[in-house]
């Protein structure tokens, strides 16, 4: 009689299942940035604002980013960079 099945060998099964499990738990980690609607960004920078971390300058009609020292004429377009900003900032402080 002859050996066991390649085919029936599901040795790496599991392998397979732990790779998609983790790339399924990094994605629900991940920051979205695209759903961002005007509201949910003015409500956002209101509150970097009060938080001392975005800066107006009424002057230039323009928000400053203070700690990337990024400049933004629009509180969406603010949001979306803050939110990813945050997000690596996150994420290279976990890979430490």
């Amino acid at each position: 009689m002859a050996g066991p099945d390649p085919h029936d060998d599901t040795s790496a099964d599991h392998e397979q299942l732990e790779t998609e499990l983790l790339a399924q738990d990094r994605d629900a980690a991940s920051v979205t940035t695209a759903d961002v609607d005007d509201a949910t960004a003015r409500s956002l920078v209101d509150d970097l604002i009060d938080a001392d971390v975005v800066t107006p300058v009424p002057e230039d009609r323009v928000l400053v980013h203070e700690p990337s020292v990024t400049t933004f004429d629009s509180t969406t377009q603010l949001a979306v960079f803050h939110r990813g900003w945050t997000a690596g900032r996150d994420a290279d402080a976990e890979a430490e």
